[in-house]
């Protein structure tokens, strides 16, 4: 009986937890992309308005510094004139204050906005929040952003040591296309 009640207390304590994790609705290609307003790491409000026009790489991340988020800017940093070359921009965001993106920016001379979600609230929108209670963490998302401000790709499953020549490759693809 013991065994039965403890079950039943795992259960629902995983339950709770998962629904608590849980982040708003993941955008679907063709959506329009979720607004947001965010400072960057000089402190500077970036929104999405400002790049009509522009193909727009948005990419979440965990936590500024850590051995897979430096991997994956640093690539979107190497790559970055590739990307530029064919009218896109590069946005990272994660839950970390612009003083820790500052740090983080200069540290691998990062030429792209980082902006600070700190409450969570745009990671929400992009359905990449992870909210444990405790603490919040962005998901490892990168959402690509058409010329219109709709939805083109959604990438869940990044994995950083190619993700920016998969987003490179894919847009070649679409421009192509003329998507």
């Amino acid at each position: 009986m013991k065994w039965l009640i403890l079950f039943g207390l795992l259960a629902a304590l995983s339950l709770l937890v998962m629904q608590m994790a849980r982040a708003g609705e993941l955008p679907k290609v063709g959506d329009a992309a979720p607004d947001f307003e965010l400072p960057d790491q000089h402190g500077a409000v970036h929104g999405l308005q400002q790049y009509a026009g522009k193909w727009l790489v948005l990419y979440f991340y965990p936590k500024d510094d850590t051995p897979g988020c430096t991997q994956e800017a640093c690539a979107f940093r190497d790559d970055l004139h590739k990307l530029t070359a064919m009218g896109a921009v590069v946005i990272g965001i994660s839950v970390d204050d612009s003083a820790s993106h500052a740090e983080f920016a200069e540290k691998y001379h990062l030429p792209f906005p980082l902006l600070a979600d700190s409450s969570g609230a745009v990671a929400d929108r992009y359905g990449a929040l992870l909210d444990l209670v405790l603490f919040k963490v962005a998901r490892r998302y990168t959402f690509l952003i058409d010329t219109q401000g709709r939805i083109a790709k959604v990438y869940t499953k990044v994995e950083t040591s190619r993700h920016s020549t998969e987003v490179i490759e894919d847009l070649k693809t679409m421009i192509a296309k003329g998507k």
